[in-house]
């Protein structure tokens, strides 16, 4: 008996008990990781606790250019109601500065909504924690589609500006 004690001892002493990633890619893959998460969840604090207070959100639409608080006021209906979105990381990619203060990432999403996306960003260092700096939604055209896309985007910018043709 007093062995297995001293073993579970052992154990328990050798486990580091925070749960900090044992590698800077590993804490920046796991802010982002429970961002996503906090957004399905519609847990609304802990998902802009996440972003610094300068940040900046770039959405699908030409339109969408928000500072971290227009794009919570703009989120806040979501998350009220329960519902938010749910982007999954299908795979991502994470680069580093030299000094290891900003953090780059481009990530594969799967959605519910929208199909394959994409999301790239910079995080930054805020003492022992990533926080988000900017984000950058997108959704991949495959180069087939590209003139189809582009003819519409046009045609859609013309409607909404009011423009005519040249």
């Amino acid at each position: 008996m007093p062995t297995l004690t001293l073993l579970c001892l052992a154990l328990l002493t050798a486990t580091p008990a925070t749960g900090t990633p044992a590698t800077p890619t590993a804490a920046v893959n796991a802010v982002l990781d429970d961002w996503h998460k906090a957004a399905a969840q519609a847990d609304e604090a802990r998902y802009f606790g996440h972003f610094t207070s300068d940040a900046v959100y770039l959405g699908t639409d030409a339109t969408e250019r928000w500072t971290r608080d227009e794009f919570r006021a703009w989120a806040k209906p979501y998350f009220s109601k329960g519902k938010a979105w749910s982007f999954t990381s299908v795979s991502r990619h994470v680069g580093f500065s030299k000094d290891g203060a900003v953090a780059w990432f481009d990530e594969a999403l799967s959605t519910p909504n929208m199909g394959p996306a994409r999301g790239s960003g910079v995080l930054v260092k805020d003492g022992d924690t990533w926080k988000i700096a900017q984000y950058n939604l997108s959704i991949p055209i495959p180069n087939d589609l590209m003139d189809d896309f582009k003819n519409r985007i046009e045609a859609h910018e013309k409607k909404r500006t009011g423009k005519k043709g040249k």
